[in-house]
């Protein structure tokens, strides 16, 4: 078996170069051959492959398998995971497509004229999309899009609660279109009935919690 200061390298490697790319990003300039590196290395495509073959020789060859021992190695470890992305790229292709449709941008054009507080409407909005599309980030970023204007014509508005609403509402309702309820599902084993049971129950009342307490904040900030 293979050290746990390898495998904890192996396992953290994409997750420290993909913060590397953002952080070059920010302290260097467009120009830097170090930028440019790091934008290459920090793809997470190229930082997860980098994983891949570095954890091909620390769990394989540096164990003293041979090739057709890494082969079998490789063969086993894609056997229980290969429904889960299938799934999941299932999950995302119905997401695209409707995202595609425009229904985030139809959804949010008509929370709007909704008349609401703009804290509750940040949440509405991204809750409305995150049902519709069953993406949080698509949510997050086309809500904030939509409500950010509102603020600048309603006076006395905390754009901190804004963010913080708009982040609550992309987490309600995981369902059938959103990729990590079928991630959870798979992983744990569990049935449509039981994901929805927990994992969906268990966004739904984050999401809900959380926009109970941001307009109660709104009221004494």
């Amino acid at each position: 078996m293979a050290g746990f200061g390898i495998t904890l390298f192996t396992i953290l490697l994409p997750v420290a170069l993909m913060p590397a790319k953002t952080l070059a990003d920010i302290t260097t300039p467009d120009t830097s051959p170090v930028r440019a590196w790091m934008d290459f290395i920090g793809n997470p495509i190229v930082a997860l492959l980098a994983a891949l073959l570095i954890g091909i020789w620390t769990f394989g060859f540096a164990r003293g398998l041979d090739a057709k021992g890494v082969a079998k190695q490789l063969d086993a470890s894609l056997l229980p995971v290969a429904a889960i992305l299938l799934i999941i790229g299932a999950g995302g292709g119905f997401k695209q497509m409707l995202i595609a449709t425009g229904v985030d941008k139809t959804i949010g054009e008509m929370a709007v004229h909704a008349q609401l507080s703009p804290t509750l409407l940040a949440w509405l909005v991204a809750a409305l999309i995150r049902i519709a599309t069953g993406s949080a980030t698509v949510a997050t970023v086309t809500g904030a899009s939509i409500v950010a204007p509102i603020r600048t014509l309603v006076p006395g508005v905390n754009r901190a609660l804004l963010v913080l609403a708009t982040g609550a509402g992309s987490l309600i309702l995981s369902h059938v279109n959103d990729a990590g309820f079928w991630l959870v599902k798979q992983y744990f084993g569990m049935t449509l009935a039981e994901t929805f049971k927990t994992w969906t129950a268990m966004e739904t009342i984050i999401s809900v919690v959380g926009i109970v307490l941001i307009m109660l904040l709104s009221l004494v900030v």
